[in-house]
């Protein structure tokens, strides 16, 4: 049986190679029921992981974007075969593939994949995390003025976005929808961002980063400061660097409320 974080890594630049083989400024799509978009590519890539999981560790379940294979385990793989999709397929090179292992929930492996700069980003459990080998941290500013700050590119979210907007604004804060929010997320855990806010996000989108944004000396709660489970569904997540995440949690309570 191989090392989780080795047959990640190797699965990883297996799901880049299909990724860049599709990847084109016309890239034919499909739209699901959520209104969100599918490519060939996508399938391709969690279909990828089901087997290479199933044969390496049959007793384990994954829970993938697209297709899940679930069964009676502490341990369940949690995979986004393409993090970015909307960016992906209009040819803008702003996404990922993530990849976490699951215990009962806690994620103890990630590996999250950028195969346009070939980025490896890795964490395990109390092991800290890294790009390429070198080991990461998250910003230490303790002011949100002229930090940059990952959020949602659609205005359906549970707390009322424009408030939040407002708010952070008016503390200087510089937003950015990437379209990804595994990519956003891996720019909180090397430092270049400060922070995200996502309203609806799914296990396959945080489980991953919210080890490696941990493990990198930050912060990672549901919309209300609480910690949760990521193998099943989200109660929105944040991601920050720790210094500011209980004023962001007060500010964001905010918006809940007038929503």
């Amino acid at each position: 049986m191989k090392n989780y974080l080795q047959f990640g890594t190797d699965l990883a630049e297996k799901a880049g190679e299909i990724m860049l083989k599709h990847f084109a400024t016309e890239l034919e799509k499909e739209w699901k029921e959520d209104n969100t978009p599918v490519t060939v590519a996508d399938i391709a890539v969690n279909k990828l992981v089901i087997e290479s999981v199933l044969n390496e560790y049959p007793t384990y379940g994954i829970l993938g974007e697209e297709e899940s294979f679930l069964q009676d385990s502490e341990y369940i793989w949690v995979c986004d075969p393409i993090d970015g999709t909307y960016p992906f397929s209009h040819g803008l090179p702003l996404f990922n593939f993530s990849l976490a292992l699951t215990h009962n929930g806690v994620p103890i492996v990630a590996i999250v994949y950028d195969p346009i700069l070939k980025r490896m980003f890795t964490a395990e459990k109390n092991k800290g995390a890294f790009r390429n080998g070198k080991k990461m941290s998250v910003s230490k500013e303790s002011s949100f003025e002229r930090q940059l700050f990952g959020t949602e590119g659609r205005i359906v979210t549970v707390f009322d976005q424009e408030a939040l907007r407002k708010i952070l604004l008016a503390r200087g804060v510089v937003f950015v929808a990437l379209g990804s929010l595994t990519y956003a997320c891996t720019m909180v855990a090397s430092g270049e961002f400060i922070a995200g806010v996502y309203s609806k996000p799914k296990a396959w989108d945080c489980a991953a980063v919210k080890l490696l944004i941990d493990e990198a000396g930050g912060k990672t709660t549901d919309l209300y400061g609480n910690e949760q489970r990521y193998d099943g569904p989200l109660n929105g997540f944040i991601a920050s660097n720790g210094v500011m995440h209980e004023q962001l949690v007060a500010l964001l309570n905010k918006a809940l409320q007038k929503k």
